[in-house]
């Protein structure tokens, strides 16, 4: 089992020398991977269109690094830790350009980027890009990932598609991983209703796009065990119809989460999550990981054995002090991590 922090995109903990002081920390403590997040502009009215999701989670002033120039800055200031793009939000882009600059980030870094993407969920970033349009996302996300792969193991490569067409180009040079990249795809059942006000009547698009393409599946942090279970038995009679086998996936359990010490009252934690999230502390502690350690611990195991055995364990700590991160490697992953 693999162990992956997020980084901060945005305020003080994410200055060129915080970043570096952290990703060098992280890399001391034994983490195999850093996680950056994707969004590039926000609306100014989102705490009043989104506010159970992003209630001071985004301030409206656009405060936040893009994600593949922070991927391509910690490149540099690592030896050993995985790059991951968590999610990447695939219709943002020209997707020759972000092909590009993914493999030039894999040549770059030896080999150590992992494409984690998704669809997105906010209409307003998609018309401000002039992104495909936004009820035709998942279409577009498709596509977007066969171009991916088309480029990078094909020269010359020639693409035919709703959204892009290119014919005999090169686009060189491919990643050094191969194939290509690993790709995780993020996504399933919820309670939409609840965490973005919206209703979702048919996720089935979905896990059949994780059928098809994904590497690695990254279930939503607020999904029920039952939810979980429902789209992992729909997703591996998918990659059947798909040809594929289904213990050619593998999974990845991901989540925010605040350690308390000896004693702390879960209540101290409360203006950290407000940062993430306009819940209350009950749905907090029901949906992530907030407690000692020792909890924290049994919490994470629980969610892994719901997910029949995962590979990685990818954590985002609510309060970038280094405390977090210390407390995660001392006290809580190794208790993951013991038999």
């Amino acid at each position: 089992m693999r162990f992956g922090f997020y980084l901060p995109t945005r305020g003080q903990t994410a200055t060129p020398e915080a970043l570096e002081t952290l990703v060098a920390r992280g890399e001391a403590l034994g983490f195999s991977s850093v996680v950056i997040a994707d969004h590039i502009v926000f609306p100014v009215t989102i705490r009043s269109k989104y506010p159970y999701t992003v209630s001071g989670a985004f301030p409206g002033q656009g405060d936040q690094l893009e994600q593949l120039s922070l991927m391509a800055f910690i490149a540099g200031k690592t030896r050993a830790l995985r790059l991951i793009s968590s999610v990447m939000i695939l219709p943002h882009r020209n997707p020759v350009v972000t092909a590009k600059m993914l493999a030039t980030i894999d040549v770059l870094s030896g080999g150590r980027v992992t494409v984690g993407v998704g669809v997105g969920w906010m209409r307003e970033e998609f018309e401000a890009l002039g992104a495909p349009d936004f009820d035709r996302r998942g279409a577009a996300s498709d596509e977007y990932i066969r171009i991916f792969k088309t480029l990078w193991t094909q020269d010359p490569a020639s693409f035919q598609g709703e959204f892009y067409r290119f014919a005999s180009i090169r686009c060189l040079p491919h990643p050094v991983q191969k194939p290509h990249p690993p790709i995780w795809i993020g996504g399933g059942s919820q309670p939409f209703e609840k965490v973005y006000g919206q209703t979702v009547t048919n996720i089935d698009p979905v896990l059949r796009r994780i059928a098809r393409y994904a590497r690695t599946w990254v279930p939503h942090s607020s999904a029920t065990a039952d939810m979980v279970k429902g789209d992992w038995d729909k997703i591996q009679r998918f990659m059947v119809e798909q040809g594929r086998k289904p213990e050619e996936m593998s999974k990845v359990y991901s989540n925010f989460v605040y350690v308390l010490k000896k004693g702390e009252r879960p209540e101290a934690a409360a203006p950290y999550f407000k940062t993430f999230s306009g819940m209350d502390l009950p749905y907090w502690r029901e949906f992530y990981l907030l407690g000692e350690a020792e909890e924290l611990a049994e919490k994470i195991r629980a969610k892994a054995a719901n997910l029949g055995g995962c590979e990685h364990i990818v954590l985002n700590p609510l309060d970038w002090g280094m405390e977090q991160l210390e407390l995660l490697a001392a006290e809580v992953l190794p208790r993951v991590a013991a038999p």
